[in-house]
């Protein structure tokens, strides 16, 4: 783990470089292909995160704030704002459900937690200026890429320490994120968006603790906020250090104790995160980590016609770091649920499904699922600690009042690379998600054709349009 004081390399500026040098030929077809399905994810998020009871209180702070007018739309809110002010309310709502795509691991000592929920902060910031801008489809589609690369790669870089003693690395990241997108379509250059990066770097926070209540979310939106802010002020002319990233004052030495110099320099777009080692689509409403587990349930109670009534025991194990996520053992409502293996065990058993009408304060409160919860241990076993960390090693152990067990071992849950979601699967979730929000479908579809060829639209005009529900 290299820290600053062993690295003479401007990293700051390399990565001003390259999201000023980086141009929307440069992105891969596969890229763009990806991203696609991700920019469709998130807007979904966005839609059913809007009526969420999140997005009722962040409307009711935007009324607070008397926005009677702006230029970027909040999603589903029916209301137009200042865009540093939609990328807040956005990012809260594509994070409300905890439905989000998840950046991937690279190295064994990464930890799955410790990286993002690369999307939440680095689409709202893009959209919210692209719309103001009435930059076309390509425009804002290289600077959704350029915040997930830069993002995803300094989750990367910064030591485990940063996730392990309590920082959230998507509000801490995704500053970054949002700072890098707005300043490439504000068109800044390599200086300006350095002391974008900058002033991002000092607004960078976000705590673990808070997991499971709407403060989780909050974390998305205001790094989706700051890091517009950020490049907002870098072109008033507004000062900030160089070297935000590697000094020894900076933001990997003082929020991580190091980072590995080698993840980032040189590897922007070398290659894409999102081609290597690829980003995950949630397939269920709750924290990435339950997600193997899930997949694998599911598909041993598929395979063996397992009925709840039938199940003793089940036996889920897991590295020593999941835990450390998955906090909630016997949650008291749904946000808590989410980050609840023993929760997404018992609905799965019992409802054979694990969706945002399964994610509810109703559900938690099931008589129900409180007594399957009780049959559920959660615990580290030693086969998935020594699978190593960048893996989400699950391994499950049913046992049947038959006597029988039935065990499975998943690595990666439905939507990692590994097992990806097609674009007309998402599609699917994206419609779910909009019918959740109230949205007719024939608008949907619209929306899901749109996104399609997003690289060919001339402005946003029509997609945000669409995108208002109320």
């Amino acid at each position: 783990m290299a820290s600053s004081g062993s690295s003479d390399v401007e990293l700051t500026r390399s990565v001003a470089d390259f999201v000023v040098g980086t141009q929307a030929g440069d992105l891969p077809d596969a890229v763009v292909e990806l991203g696609k399905k991700h920019i469709l994810d998130g807007l979904g998020l966005a839609l059913s995160g809007s009526v969420a009871r999140s997005g009722e209180l962040v409307r009711r702070h935007l009324d607070d704030l008397g926005l009677a007018e702006g230029s970027a739309t909040v999603i589903g809110g029916g209301r137009k704002v200042a865009p540093r002010f939609a990328a807040f309310a956005n990012g809260v709502g594509i994070h409300a459900d905890d439905y989000d795509d998840t950046q991937l691991a690279v190295a064994p000592d990464r930890v799955y937690g410790l990286l993002t929920h690369p999307t939440a902060p680095a689409l709202p910031a893009a959209f919210a200026m692209a719309e103001t801008l009435g930059a076309d489809g390509r425009s804002f589609m290289l600077a959704y890429h350029l915040g997930v690369e830069v993002e995803c790669k300094i989750a990367e870089a910064i030591a485990p320490r940063h996730y392990q003693t309590g920082f959230h690395a998507t509000a801490t990241c995704g500053t970054f994120a949002a700072a890098a997108a707005t300043a490439k379509l504000l068109g800044l250059d390599v200086d300006a968006t350095r002391r974008a990066l900058s002033i991002a770097g000092s607004q960078s926070a976000g705590l673990r603790e808070n997991f499971g209540t709407m403060t989780k979310p909050f974390h998305a939106g205001r790094s989706s906020e700051s890091g517009v802010a950020a490049a907002q002020f870098a072109s008033y002319g507004w000062t900030a250090a160089g070297r935000i990233l590697e000094a020894p004052r900076g933001f990997f030495n003082a929020a991580g104790g190091g980072y590995d110099v080698n993840a980032i320099y040189g590897k922007l777009g070398a290659p894409w995160t999102f081609v290597e080692p690829g980003i995950s689509i949630k397939p269920h409403p709750s924290g990435s980590l339950t997600h193997p587990g899930m997949t694998e349930m599911l598909r041993l109670i598929k395979a063996n016609d397992i009925r709840a009534e039938d199940v003793v025991r089940v036996r889920v194990g897991t590295n020593s770091n999941m835990p450390n996520a998955l906090i909630h053992h016997r949650p008291k409502d749904e946000l808590q649920a989410k980050f609840s293996m023993e929760f997404c065990m018992a609905i799965l058993l019992l409802d054979h499904r694990a969706g945002l009408a399964e994610f509810t304060d109703a559900a938690v409160e099931r008589e129900d699922v409180k007594a399957m919860i009780e049959k559920v241990d959660f615990v580290i076993d030693d086969v998935a600690e020594a699978a190593g960390y960048h893996l989400m090693t699950t391994i499950i152990d049913i046992t049947l009042k038959d006597g029988r067990t039935i065990s499975g071992r998943a690595d990666f849950g439905k939507g990692s690379p590994a097992f990806p979601m097609s674009y007309d699967e998402v599609a699917g979730k994206f419609r779910e998600n909009a019918e959740f929000a109230g949205m007719a479908a024939d608008k949907a579809s619209r929306i899901v054709e749109l996104v399609h060829g997003v690289d060919r639209l001339a402005s946003l005009d029509e997609l945000a349009e669409l995108l208002i529900v109320a």
